[in-house]
């Protein structure tokens, strides 16, 4: 599994899936798809990862020996810079360009102090590069890990899924992890003992036990066997969407145990990183895609499942109307995302 720049609840929420491991498995290759899709029409990876580069130089691109193009290794922020095996200082070096990075497509050296690119034995590999990779490391701070975690252990509880997705990238301390599955967790709230539910879409209200580890906004909870939506929050009253995820309505009585997915799974020490123990309490930030990348992944990620549904003979319409669907809105969507984020292409002086 790569980074995907959209999450499997995005689709579903889309699409309305039943939650089976029929329709996951759909939807994550239809994802998976998307996101190299997304990555190979805007020429560039947008996700974070720590990595060391390297260099020839000099090099065909060195007409200003202070300068050197990062071309598609595109920079968030350095961690140390050598040439010739000689560090070069932060102070001595500027990311540019400066008015609108990160991303950062080249580092120059500062002429006013002596560093200088070359020196090594051979010109091969001659300038190392540590740092974080990628377009931006734009995070939320969405939820705390609930439990103390070992290096090895790949089961990571949290006090809210309510902005996590299978998909998600998340960074814990200096760790970065590759959320791949959820599980439902109990979490210590009950239906209220003054308040219970009847099998009618309709009753929609949730009195809730206590206000400690209670579900929040765009939470998926199960109560018995059904799935809701938490929808609204307002004291100790939840307002739900009922048999939700393709879950059956049904009735259910006061001090039933509410469940949400707050067992996660992950990769551990994903994109450079080195998996690090963890202590309950700890922020959880959750890395955000560009949203008009993450809306083309979506829309890429729909349209092959929909043209996979029909057999690759969609088509739009009724009766005398209908007519193969055209995929006009989303050469639209490819059009517009590519002058807003896609990489183009740069001049060099000969």
């Amino acid at each position: 599994m790569g980074v995907w720049y959209a999450t499997r609840e995005d689709m579903k929420a889309e699409l309305d899936f039943k939650e089976t491991s029929r329709s996951n498995g759909r939807i994550d290759r239809a994802l998976e798809s998307a996101s190299r899709s997304a990555e190979g029409l805007l020429h560039r990876r947008f996700y974070p990862q720590t990595a060391t580069r390297y260099w020839d130089w000099p090099n065909e691109q060195t007409a200003r020996p202070w300068r050197l193009w990062l071309d598609d290794s595109e920079l968030i922020s350095v961690t140390s810079l050598s040439s010739g095996g000689t560090a070069i200082v932060a102070s001595s070096y500027n990311l540019e360009p400066n008015r609108s990075g990160p991303p950062y497509s080249r580092i120059e050296l500062k002429l006013s102090t002596s560093a200088a690119f070359g020196g090594g034995s051979t010109h091969q590999r001659d300038i190392t590069v540590t740092g974080l990779w990628g377009y931006r490391n734009d995070e939320t701070l969405v939820a705390d890990v609930d439990e103390a975690m070992t290096v090895s252990e790949a089961d990571l509880d949290v006090t809210s899924s309510a902005g996590i997705g299978v998909g998600s990238v998340l960074r814990i301390g200096s760790e970065r992890l590759l959320v791949t599955g959820k599980a439902m967790k109990d979490t210590g709230v009950n239906i209220d003992a003054s308040d219970s539910l009847t099998a009618s879409a309709a009753d929609v209200s949730i009195t809730v036990s206590t206000l400690t580890a209670a579900p929040a906004v765009d939470e998926v909870i199960l109560i018995d066997s059904e799935r809701m939506l938490v929808v609204d929050v307002a004291g100790s009253v939840l307002t739900v969407k009922r048999a939700w995820d393709g879950s059956v309505l049904a009735a259910h009585a006061a001090g039933a145990d509410i469940y949400a997915p707050r067992t996660l799974t992950v990769t551990r020490g994903a994109l450079g990183t080195t998996a690090a123990a963890m202590s309950a309490g700890d922020d959880i930030y959750r890395w955000d895609p560009p949203g008009p990348v993450r809306e083309l992944t979506v829309a890429e990620a729909l349209t092959s499942l929909l043209q996979g549904q029909s057999g690759y003979a969609r088509v739009v319409g009724s009766g005398e109307a209908q007519r193969e669907a055209s995929g006009r809105g989303l050469r639209d969507l490819r059009e517009s995302v590519y002058a807003s984020h896609g990489r183009k292409a740069r001049t060099r002086a000969v």
